[in-house]
């Protein structure tokens, strides 16, 4: 009964402090998309992806409704980084849905017009008699209205979004009038500043203990002048590489609820701390404190709420990981074990976004192959579960492949042209000088074109898409399909995969050569395939361009498996790896390759289109589809 009148309570209590419309509400889940696109059409950094921003604690005044109601308390802004857009992941502000979503848009041109300035020093945006190095909130003032003038000055039909924006924002600001003079002085520069921009350079000073402004939502928080470091190891001072988990398997990115959080250092204390329970004296504690749990406990359910009610995480790695549980999974097999080494490792570059530079030599590829003696990769048909699928692609591919034609008006060849030669006796009739182009000769046309079809082997292939096959067993019957299928065309492939454990050990797997038949041996070599590190992406795809050189062929095709985003246990994570395997790419198209990915994992339509282009890529929404769909996609390029 208490819990139930103190839900009404809230309800009601919540409605009559306002500052929020729940029925007018848009989520970022259902513009991500939009704002992806527009913030890219208007020149935003293809590379950043967008996620949601965190709920931080502003200060700003409070009516007293939301003071007792608890609400408004927090806020959502839009910001902008090295890596990452961050909007609010939802906007509630006004009673329009759709003047709520017209704040999306407007974000992200905004943040367009900051990450193209973003090169410009903060003194340049000034006037000389201004300070050099202002604070943040002057910061934050002026590039925000130079972003709003770019925008306007460059995209003037966004100048009526702007205004509707600017009309309800000012209508739900507080009252000037019912502030102390100084506050009201700063509220009303910050009125003008958005009914103008540029017009204002600097606030009027208010007394130290006076709250701070409340946000504006058309404007972006202060931008970050450097990239934030990355997340590092405390054990081996480097990227781990990992992140974290959604709540659910089939959480999209968008739902994620992002958290403000800091990195601390670990407490001495080995073991947690044990607290008598006095319900009539309960302490609140608000540090990090080493709880001990056990590492085989279901995860909680309410974990996720109670993070969501923290201000702050803490951090920390005390070498205790449960990561650690499979860390003997990766660690390299020993020689008997391992497929065979094929020569002393291939230098190769690779792009460093950050400094602009291609850094040559810096990763050593490793060819491999299976052993002649390994029973994991023996001689076997083809499995009788692929067998019937076989058969209807092998009759659907035969259909490319070229037949014998006859070609007319030649000098000499194996059947007379009778066509030509009545034409020709008539023209000797008539006085005219005959043709003497009267043969016919058969002519068998080749497909002139190869492929390489590179897999991801990497750890992530061992987690299970179904009750019955992992994403590696998906993987196995594609490449045993494709080769069935390209045997009936008979085009030139080759099939291989590979992982990463690092820049010094890429593994580059050869399954078939272009030389090979696709026989029993080479279908044994791919069902011997098996989940392996990590995915440095760059490497192979520079590798296998490589390779496609060496075919003289007049189209050359470079069709890559993968599940999820390039990384490794190294800096080769998040933005430094997409920018990395983007550049592979480019350098493939310049070398005459057509790169084309297929990939099953969820979130690919938010980065792949960076990396191949809006036509270079397709997303498999479910698994079980893709050793049947690969062929089709062999062929829609291949016409």
């Amino acid at each position: 009964m208490e819990e139930a009148v103190g839900k009404i309570w809230h309800r009601l209590i919540t409605r009559a402090a306002g500052g929020s419309h729940p029925a007018a509400a848009v989520s970022l889940k259902q513009v991500e998309r939009t704002v992806g696109v527009m913030f890219r059409a208007l020149g935003g950094d293809g590379g950043l992806r967008v996620a949601a921003a965190t709920e931080d604690t502003h200060g700003a005044r409070r009516s007293w409704l939301a003071r007792i109601a608890g609400s408004g308390e927090k806020l959502a802004r839009a910001r902008i980084d090295d890596a990452t857009l961050r909007l609010p992941p939802q906007i509630d502000a006004f009673p329009d849905p759709a003047l709520n979503r017209e704040l999306y848009l407007w974000l992200a041109a905004l943040a367009a017009a900051h990450g193209e300035l973003n090169h410009i020093a903060t003194e340049a945006m000034s006037d000389d008699d201004t300070p050099a190095a202002p604070d943040a909130v002057t910061r934050e003032l002026r590039r925000n209205q130079h972003a709003t003038l770019h925008v306007l000055a460059r995209w003037p039909g966004l100048a009526s979004r702007y205004r509707r924006i600017v009309a309800a924002t000012l209508a739900q600001r507080p009252d000037p009038n019912r502030m102390p003079a100084a506050e009201a002085a700063r509220e009303h520069a910050l009125r003008r500043a958005l009914e103008q921009p540029g017009s204002v350079l600097e606030l009027p000073t208010v007394p130290d203990q006076a709250p701070p402004s409340q946000p504006l939502l058309p404007w972006l928080a202060c931008p970050q002048l450097q990239a934030p470091e990355p997340v590092r190891s405390a054990s081996q001072g480097e990227d781990t590489g990992h992140a974290v988990a959604p709540s659910h398997p089939g959480e999209e990115e968008s739902e994620r609820r992002a958290h403000k959080a800091e990195r601390v250092d670990t407490p001495e204390q080995k073991h947690g701390l044990l607290m008598f329970f006095r319900a009539e004296s309960l302490l609140s504690v608000a540090e990090f404190i080493k709880v001990n749990r056990s590492e085989d406990d279901d995860p909680d359910p309410n974990a996720a709420a109670a993070a969501a009610n923290l201000d702050q995480l803490s951090l920390t790695c005390d070498g205790e990981r449960t990561a650690s549980k499979v860390r003997f999974d990766l660690d390299l097999p020993s020689a008997a074990e391992d497929d065979v080494v094929l020569g002393a490792g291939i230098p190769l570059p690779e792009w460093d976004y950050r400094k602009k530079l291609l850094r040559e030599d810096h990763v050593r590829l490793l060819e491999m192959a299976a052993a002649p003696d390994d029973p994991r990769a023996a001689p076997a048909p083809l499995p009788e579960h692929l067998r019937r699928t076989a058969r209807r692609l092998h009759q659907q591919f035969a259909l490319l492949q070229p037949g014998r034609r006859w070609i007319k008006g030649q000098v000499d060849g194996s059947e007379l042209d009778v066509d030509a030669a009545v034409r020709s006796t008539t023209d000797r009739a008539c006085g005219q000088q005959p043709s003497d182009l009267l043969w016919l000769t058969l002519e068998k046309r080749e497909r002139d074109m190869a492929c390489l079809a590179l897999a991801d082997l990497s750890l992530s292939t061992d987690t299970w898409v179904s009750s019955e096959a992992r994403v590696i067993d998906v993987i196995r019957d594609s490449l045993l399909l494709f080769g069935e299928a390209l045997t009936a065309t008979g085009d030139r492939f080759a099939l291989c995969g590979f992982s990463s454990v690092k820049r010094s050990n890429v593994r580059f797997h050869h399954l078939k050569g272009f030389d090979e038949r696709f026989d029993d041996r080479v279908r044994g070599r791919v069902i011997g395939i098996k989940p392996g590190y990590y995915t440095r992406l760059g490497a192979a795809i520079r590798h296998a361009t490589g390779l496609l050189d060496t075919q003289k062929v007049s189209r050359r095709v470079l069709l890559i498996l993968s599940d999820g985003k390039p990384n490794d246990l190294d800096l080769y994570d998040g933005r430094y790896g997409i920018e990395d395997t983007r550049m592979a790419v480019i350098e493939a198209r310049r070398r005459g390759v057509v790169p084309f990915c297929v990939t099953i994992d969820r979130e690919g339509a938010s980065y792949l289109p960076h990396l191949f282009g809006p036509n270079g890529f397709a997303v498999i929404r479910k698994p079980d589809e893709l050793p049947a769909r690969l062929p089709m996609f062999y062929a829609q390029l291949t016409r």
